[in-house]
């Protein structure tokens, strides 16, 4: 079992905790969607009702190491958190990650003070893993708390090598961390039948591990978004100009030749939105799949696909989505994406949508609210789908 915040004290102490505050701005530096910032504020406000200082840490993006960038700080962040917690007082905003700035204000805290550490990535040991900056970092703190589920696939200094200065009655996961992991365990070990996956997206590589664990726990698995073409391929349909993963089109006959073994119902698109380039001016035709012609490409799924879609979501009782549907982020090839979280939010299923791409379009849609779960990483709710044991899960357990 992971050790969370309620199994230890943590009354007056320094606390220092890893988030994930990498969220998306425009191009004037607005933030757009602070979803992952409200997430992490449960953790922050218990420890602020038990008076400690608290440190928080984030990545954002992917500045190059030793160079600042104003485009790349954290400072935005401040700013919203400080909105959302409703404070009095301002939090303190470091103008480095474990310089001289950083220090001295960490020193001078008093109880109930919240420093904000500026962007972990100007660090270059922070992706390296670096033994000597997760020392520096641990330093902050009394007590280590991840809630940072969206970085927890990755061994950084700020979610690994950090946790070996702290004994496991000093080191828990935070209460999103917790979430995460309770619904995305419960669901894939135990879930009400019909179990449906809708897995989409662009490449069939990043999602083949989760689609084989898939496999055998669900009874209905839908496919769209490009890596349905390397399914088409493996059908012998020709796909024209579709992205396809050639050097895959032997797995995902295997697949589907364990979900027909399985007697698991697996859909693929029957027609297609079809364009010569990837550009919102570009001429469109609606297509069935055995009609793509060479040198088109397939950028959506089509009106007779997200009908049948809905159709074998109908009697869904639970529903775990993971990538969009077509080129949602073109307003051309975004209906196929769009629908199908319609319809997901719709149906009377405990819905749990995977972060990143699908997060974006379940907001797009205004469906969010209507969700069961969103979660707050793509790639690390990805593992959590293939039944690997995260890094940020595994250094707080040991």
């Amino acid at each position: 079992m992971i050790k969370t915040l309620n199994d230890i004290e943590i009354e007056g102490k320094r606390v220092f905790i890893r988030c994930d505050f990498n969220v998306p701005k425009d191009e004037f530096g607005n933030i757009t969607d602070d979803r992952r910032i409200r997430a992490a504020l449960p953790t922050i406000r218990y420890c602020m009702d038990r008076d400690c200082k608290i440190i928080l840490a984030s990545h954002y993006e992917r500045p190059e190491p030793g160079k600042y960038e104003e485009k790349f700080s954290l400072k935005p962040i401040a700013k919203r958190l400080h909105q959302l917690l409703k404070l009095d007082k301002d939090i303190l905003m470091a103008a480095d990650v474990v310089g001289p700035d950083a220090k001295a204000k960490a020193a001078a805290m008093e109880i109930g003070d919240i420093l904000l550490l500026e962007n972990l990535r100007y660090e270059a040991g922070e992706t390296k893993n670096d033994a000597a900056l997760a020392a520096e970092l641990a330093s902050f703190g009394d007590i280590y708390v991840n809630d940072a589920f969206g970085a927890c696939h990755r061994k950084h200094a700020s979610i690994y090598a950090i946790t070996k200065h702290f004994d496991k009655n000093h080191k828990v996961a935070g209460f999103l961390m917790k979430k995460e992991i309770n619904f995305f365990g419960k669901v894939i070990e135990d879930p009400v039948r019909p179990f449906v996956a809708v897995v989409g997206g662009s490449k069939v590589s990043g999602k083949l591990e989760a689609l084989t664990n898939l496999v055998s726990k669900v009874d209905k698995i839908i496919i769209g978004g490009g890596m349905a073409f390397t399914f088409l391929k493996a059908l012998g349909y020709e796909i024209g100009n579709s992205l396809v993963e050639d050097n895959l089109v032997e797995e995902a006959k295997s697949v589907m030749a364990k979900a027909k073994e399985l007697n698991v119902k697996f859909y693929l698109p029957v027609d297609i939105v079809v364009a010569t380039e990837f550009s919102q001016n570009a001429t469109v035709k609606y297509l069935p799949i055995q009609e793509i012609p060479k040198g088109w490409m397939g950028l959506d799924i089509g009106p007779a696909t997200t009908r049948l879609f809905r159709e074998a979501l109908n009697d869904a009782q639970t529903i775990i989505w993971n990538g969009p549907m077509g080129v949602f982020e073109i307003d051309k090839f975004s209906k196929g994406s769009i629908k199908m979280s319609h319809y997901i939010a719709e149906s009377h299923a405990t819905t749990i949508v995977g972060g990143g791409d699908t997060a974006d379009v379940v907001a797009r849609a205004g469906d969010a609210d209507e969700m069961t779960f969103v979660s707050t990483g793509g790639g690390a709710s990805l593992e959590l789908i293939e039944g690997k044991v995260l890094p940020g899960m595994e250094a707080i357990e040991n």
